[in-house]
Order: C-alpha cells, then structure tokens, then sequence
C-alpha cells in the first residue's frame, strides 16, 4: 500500500481516502489543484452509485412541486484553509438513475467521477471536506471525510457540465 500510496502522490493527487462498509471499499476520493482548479475525484467500487452535486435541483425539477419518496444525499465539497472558490462548480455529467414511476429522482455516477472548480489560493493548502452517499441496491452508507490536496499537473476530463446550485 505505501507504494501503491506514492505512486500516486507522484502523479500529482492526495493521498486517497478509502470510505469502507464493513471489509468492503465502496469508494475512494483523492483531490488535486491542477493549475487554478481543485479537482476532487471519487472512484467506486463495483455495484456502488454516489450523486451529483446538484441532485436536489435536479430532482425538485423534475417533481414540479410534488413530494418526492426519498431523496438521495448529493455530493458536497466544502474548501479548506488556503482556499476560495473563484467560479462555478463543473462535474462528470450524471446518469439518470431515476424512476419517475415511484416519484424517485437521482442522478450521480458510478465508476469514477470529478468535480471541479476553479480557486483562487490564500494561503497553505492543506484538506477539504466531503460529504456524500455511496450506495448499491440494497444500502447506502453516508461519507464525511477529509481529503489531501495535492499539486499536480492539469489533465483532461470526460465531457464535464455546470453545477446547478442555488
């Protein structure tokens, strides 16, 4: 693990945080300012779901004011000391896991994703916070985890849209 760990410090990222339900990592998130932007990136374990930053928005949209049957936990990123957001949020562009049958509404990923924003640093940079939901069919396990940010070089993302927050 520690080289597996230093590898992966040399390409630019934080040192991985691993989210666990039971034995089982069901998803690990690493961060890194490429340039002006931090990039925090979640990679999910086989048969695991986690949700887009603006997964409220989207599914009180899509109700029109109806009540929905269950709401799932988005994807939040708060900065820490050093750092200031200096635009808007960008992310993988979700998949639609909805059942408008059920009046369920859910976007996230699966597989690997990324949020970005551009920043403007104010100081030393040091960890930011992540709050999520990591799911599979049958549960769900809310994440509160600190993460490392790491300078790295900037990089090419799949197609990558605006988050739609309030």
């Amino acid at each position: 693990m520690k080289i597996l760990g230093l590898l992966l410090l040399a390409a630019g990222w934080g040192a991985p945080v691993e989210v666990r339900v039971d034995d089982e990592v069901c998803a690990t998130y690493d961060a890194k300012l490429a340039g002006p932007e931090l990039v925090v990136r979640v990679k999910l374990a086989q048969g695991w779901h986690t949700f887009a930053m603006d997964n409220a928005e989207r599914a009180a949209e899509a109700l029109k004011g109806k009540k929905a049957l269950g709401m799932d936990q988005p994807t939040r990123v708060t900065l820490g000391e050093g750092l200031t957001v200096a635009g808007p949020w960008k992310q993988t562009v979700p998949v639609d896991f909805s059942k408008p049958e059920l009046r369920i509404f859910t976007w996230g990923y699966e597989g690997e994703a990324v949020f970005v924003v551009p920043v403007k640093r104010t100081g030393a940079v040091g960890r930011i916070g992540v709050k999520a939901q990591a799911c599979t069919a049958s549960i769900c396990k809310n994440i509160d985890v600190k993460v490392e940010v790491a300078e790295g070089p900037a990089e090419s993302w799949p197609k990558l849209e605006a988050v739609r927050l309030p």
